[in-house]
């Protein structure tokens, strides 16, 4: 009887937080720079006069300011330097996407259902912190 709690528990499995933050760092980081951010660099020219302003300042600087956090904060993340700075600002963004954008909806055809997923992952990194595999890590 034990082995069989053993198994629904998964016990037998190492537990490894360091290798399970390095996995969310590169996961959640990598996807929102590779499928986001360069997205927004490389269509800079024709993204920045239709560009969502929730601040009021202006398209091209928001959509700046949105590369800034899905392409700089979100390298940073995958090598985990200044993880928890980095993590802040795609919070920031993510929460500004998924309110204003969205409107808060999680399903529907504008779903800010991945803005949340991304949210969350942020919000783990900042509680957490880069893990033992990260730059910050060997400081």
């Amino acid at each position: 009887m034990a082995s069989v709690g053993r198994l629904l528990t998964l016990k037998f499995l190492p537990v490894w937080p360091d290798l399970g933050l390095l996995l969310l760092r590169v996961w959640f980081g990598g996807l929102l720079l590779l499928l986001h951010g360069w997205m927004k660099i490389s269509m800079y020219g024709a993204m920045s006069q239709k560009f969502a302003d929730p601040f009021g300042i202006g398209a091209p600087a928001s959509l700046a300011l949105s590369i800034f956090a899905e392409a700089v904060c979100s390298s940073l993340i995958v090598l985990g330097l200044f993880t928890r700075f980095a993590a802040i600002v795609c919070i920031i963004n993510m929460i500004t996407a998924l309110v204003i954008v969205h409107h808060m909806a999680l399903t529907g055809p504008r779903s800010g259902e991945l803005a949340f997923l991304y949210l969350g992952a942020f919000i783990v990194l900042l509680l957490a912190g880069p893990g033992r595999f990260s730059i910050d890590g060997r400081r």
